[in-house]
């Protein structure tokens, strides 16, 4: 099982970014992706964002 999981994570790791920047931007636009999951939800929100370098 941890041979699995650590092969997935080196998998991610590999295919979505080379850089800890490109890391750093994935995360961001994931946290954003689920806020406006959340805002969605609940009805509102306006659509503000940080730019996407």
């Amino acid at each position: 099982m941890k041979l699995i999981l650590s092969s997935l994570m080196l998998v991610f790791l590999l295919s979505s970014c080379n850089t800890t920047i490109g890391f750093a931007r994935d995360l961001r636009q994931a946290g954003e992706g689920l806020e406006k999951a959340a805002q969605g939800k609940q009805g509102g929100g306006d659509e503000v964002g940080a730019p996407t370098y």
